[in-house]
């Protein structure tokens, strides 16, 4: 038996069609499951399914607004009704404002707090039932190295990642009697759309990053694919509450 085979098992993936969570989904696809992209424009998503299907995976896409309940809820209930279960969730939906503390409004700390952290509880809270239901399942949260370091300019993208990891602590322990572990991963400083932004607005972070990483680069939404096949699969079993680095040895150094 292949501890990491995902044959037969049906993940979704909000945030799926690009970045880290395509990443992550395509790593899935490659070992058998069947994924659902999450996300909310349809033309980015049908060239995320095509990626997955043109390397023989099993994909589709589903449009979702994360900052909506109910949107959330048809999304979780919709794919377990059709796939006829829900193994996997992968709560990586996420966005960033970036402005220090004293200048933030209200209104984008709840942008982002809803954006990242709520669409995570609401997510996993209907994921749930069907992963009871199942005998178990596997929820992946996604943190960020802010969820251990703080940025002057990310107050409320750094509470929400480090709200996320606490949140899926909780879920472990409560669940792991129903047989579904929750970890997290932390992501460092990843070649995405969102951190071509940070590049744009803060000066010499590139140089910044590539200094600090021992691994000498910037990641590559392709290196998430190991880690999510390992923490979807059997070979996770008994790993449940953990926060992991995938950050190129970044947050190893004072």
């Amino acid at each position: 038996m292949n501890p990491f085979d995902l044959t037969g098992r049906v993940a979704v993936v909000t945030g799926g069609n690009g970045g880290i969570g395509l990443g992550m989904a395509q790593g899935m696809a490659a070992a058998g499951a069947t994924v659902v992209l999450a996300g909310r424009n349809a033309t980015k998503g049908a060239a995320a399914v095509k990626t997955i299907k043109d390397a023989s995976g099993k994909a589709e896409f589903a449009e979702v607004d994360v900052t909506s309940e109910s949107s959330c809820r048809a999304l979780i209930d919709g794919a377990a009704a059709r796939h006829g279960r829900l193994d996997i969730l992968v709560n990586n939906a996420g966005t960033n404002i970036r402005k220090v503390p004293d200048v933030l409004a209200l209104e984008e700390w709840h942008k982002v707090m809803d954006t990242n952290l709520t669409s995570a509880f609401v997510c996993t809270h209907a994921a749930y039932p069907h992963m009871k239901k199942a005998g178990g399942g596997k929820i992946i949260n996604i943190g960020s190295m802010l969820t251990v370091f703080g940025l002057p300019f990310s107050p409320a993208y750094g509470a929400s990642k480090g709200g996320i990891v606490q949140f899926a602590r909780a879920c472990a322990a409560a669940w792991a009697k129903d047989n579904i572990q929750v970890n997290s991963v932390l992501p460092g400083w990843i070649d995405t759309e969102l951190t071509v932004g940070a590049r744009q607005q803060v000066e010499g972070l590139n140089e910044r990053v590539l200094a600090r990483t021992p691994a000498g680069r910037w990641g590559d939404p392709k290196d998430f694919a190991g880690i999510a096949v390992f923490l979807a699969s059997a070979a996770s079993d008994f790993v449940t509450g953990t926060a992991i680095p995938v950050d190129g040895g970044f947050s190893m150094l004072g």
